[in-house]
């Protein structure tokens, strides 16, 4: 494996009496697709969000290492630079899109490029671009209930994009949908990281959606129990 894009150390994370991650190693190289998949309340989603910068681990260290250079010790920032770095640097999907109801699809994927200091004219394009790659074309001015659940998601796709992120993570991003809908998500997913040489970390329950990843990382008890290549 080349030097890991995204590392965790010895991770420890504990929800009062609960041992969410008991001491996972894990290294996840550049261009990679990881599924991360687990029984509820096996530690999966806790793994991602200290990943991610979402949640500081108890013990242990997770570690990013930008395409530029350098290694960023994730665990070890403050919460305002944790959240610059997941701005600039990390793409985020959830199971049900976080997207804003009252903005347009263009308005919310724009915004995510408008946050990171992007002109407003320079966000509305890169949006459109993206949208029209996820096969939106024409429907950039409906708000979020106007759309159907696969192309809600098609949006948080995009928006996970449009400020260049090399890492992209997503939490369930199929979990509400039928099955063929989720083949669709699934398909424009891969295409707009692994497809583009960008990273993604993935965490989902469905062998189907993890078959279709590089490698799947099964998570029991807080540890690792087991790793192998997928697709």
């Amino acid at each position: 494996m080349s030097e890991a894009v995204i590392e965790a150390q010895g991770l420890v994370k504990t929800f009062g009496a609960t041992r969410a991650l008991a001491g996972v190693d894990l290294q996840i190289a550049p261009g990679e697709s990881v599924a991360i998949m687990g029984a509820s309340g096996s530690g999966k989603t806790t793994l991602l969000h200290v990943l991610a910068g979402i949640t500081r681990p108890d013990a242990g260290r997770a570690l990013f290492r930008p395409q530029g250079g350098g290694v960023v010790e994730v665990s070890a920032l403050g919460e305002a630079a944790r959240s610059r770095l997941r701005r600039e640097s990390f793409g985020f999907v959830f199971q049900q899109g976080l997207l804003i109801p009252e903005l347009t699809a263009i308005e919310n994927v724009a915004l995510a490029a408008m946050i990171t200091g992007v002109s407003r004219a320079e966000a509305t394009q890169r949006a459109a671009g993206w949208l029209a790659a996820l096969g939106l074309q024409g429907m950039e001015d409906r708000r979020i209930g106007e759309l159907s659940g696969g192309q809600a998601q098609r949006v948080a796709i995009a928006r996970a994009q449009v400020t260049g992120a090399g890492v992209v993570f997503a939490d369930e991003p199929t979990g509400a949908l039928d099955s063929t809908t989720s083949g669709e998500v699934m398909d424009a997913l891969l295409w707009s990281t692994t497809g583009q040489g960008r990273t993604l970390v993935l965490v989902t329950h469905d062998a189907q959606v993890a078959a279709r990843c590089s490698r799947i990382i099964a998570v029991r008890d807080g540890v690792v129990q087991s790793t192998e290549v997928a697709a």
